[in-house]
């Protein structure tokens, strides 16, 4: 039996979960135990996907959140440090790049308990984001990193990885599997009727990191493009708690501004809309998933291989930029290949992996 202790704490990880965390619950090899460490606490951020995804409940839950970024992560440290010690995992297992990844990688090794990340080797070479940070650190520290692309394998290597006792695989995405799977049972027509948008005819824009909403300049160049996009295509923005607080009725004038979704009702607009505008990698990688075109709403991205193939681009924060991209890729057609993410079974590769790894330590 492998026992695994797999940490949570926001949005994207619990629909990575959903997808691997199925696999897992097929195979009599793997025992897990899931930690959410409260990092997203709202409801519709956090409690609404165990429910519609059907993901196990958590064993666990240490409801840490609103707090700096070095007391949250250290005391998540200190929370599944403990846990570590209670349950004695084979593993740690972690996703993507957020404190809640990081702590997790750190508690685990300092207790010798060997690390597997879940979406290692992204880079946006850019040390200024809290999330770059992140995704370093846990890689140098896991024992296991599981790719998504060709791209994180060549990251890792420019990096010296192939110099570290770790296990490189590039698995594919984990979070296409879960879109596939989700979308087949997802209402598209009716989850726009609900929200008072016609299918075929919005944008659909999502704001949360801080470098946006934290920088009042920044917000307002954004929300200004926005509602001069709204007169020629209506903007539907699912607004994150983080941004609501910092919205005036004035910057919003035009724009459809709805509370949080969960995941099917976010799949239902994705398979919907005309167009994405967005600053989180994780719908970046969804509007592909959709054959949608994406304007990402930063100054670099992760997801290189959607700039490359020329589906997503890279626009910032400036109003004109915005407007530029805006009027650029609404001529566009959709032209992309359609496997840069793998072929819908980076879970199933990602839990065989781990049994021939466990098999060959022990």
């Amino acid at each position: 039996m492998i026992k695994i202790l797999t940490v949570l704490g926001a949005r994207p990880q619990f629909i990575k979960a959903a997808a691997l965390s199925r696999v897992f619950s097929t195979k009599t090899e793997f025992r897990e135990v899931i930690v959410h460490t409260g990092q997203h606490f709202d409801e519709n951020m956090s409690e609404i996907f165990f429910n519609e995804l059907s993901i196990p409940r958590p064993a666990y839950n240490l409801n840490i959140h609103s707090l700096s970024h070095g007391a949250m992560t250290g005391y998540m440290m200190a929370g599944i440090e403990e846990l570590i010690q209670k349950e004695k995992p084979d593993y740690v297992l972690v996703y993507g790049d957020t404190n809640s990844t990081l702590a997790g990688a750190l508690a685990a090794r300092k207790l010798k308990t060997k690390v597997i990340h879940v979406e290692a080797g992204l880079r946006s070479f850019n040390m200024d984001m809290p999330e770059e940070i992140n995704r370093i650190l846990t890689d140098r520290v896991s024992n296991l990193l599981f790719c998504p692309t060709e791209t994180a394998v060549a990251n890792l290597q420019k990096e010296g990885f192939l110099n570290f006792d770790v296990h490189i695989v590039r698995c594919g995405d984990v979070m296409q599997d879960a879109a596939l799977f989700y979308a087949q049972n997802v209402d598209a027509e009716q989850i726009c009727r609900s929200l008072g948008v016609q299918p075929g005819n919005f944008a659909l824009c999502t704001l949360h990191r801080a470098e946006n909403t934290d920088d009042p300049n920044r917000l307002a160049s954004i929300l200004k493009a926005l509602r001069v996009i709204s007169h020629e295509l209506p903007v539907l923005m699912p607004v994150h708690p983080r941004t609501r607080a910092r919205l005036t009725p004035a910057e919003t004038e035009g724009i459809v501004c709805i509370e949080p979704l969960g995941y099917l009702s976010m799949i239902g607009l994705l398979k919907s809309c005309n167009i994405v505008l967005t600053d989180s990698g994780g719908l970046q990688k969804e509007a592909y998933f959709f054959k949608k075109h994406c304007l990402t709403l930063r100054t670099e991205t992760e997801w290189v291989e959607l700039v490359q193939q020329g589906v997503n681009k890279v626009v910032g924060y400036q109003s004109e930029k915005i407007l530029d991209g805006f009027r650029e890729i609404r001529q566009k057609t959709w032209k992309a290949d359609g496997d840069l993410y793998g072929a819908g079974n980076a879970s199933q590769i990602i839990a065989d992996a781990i049994i021939s790894y466990h098999h060959a330590s022990q």
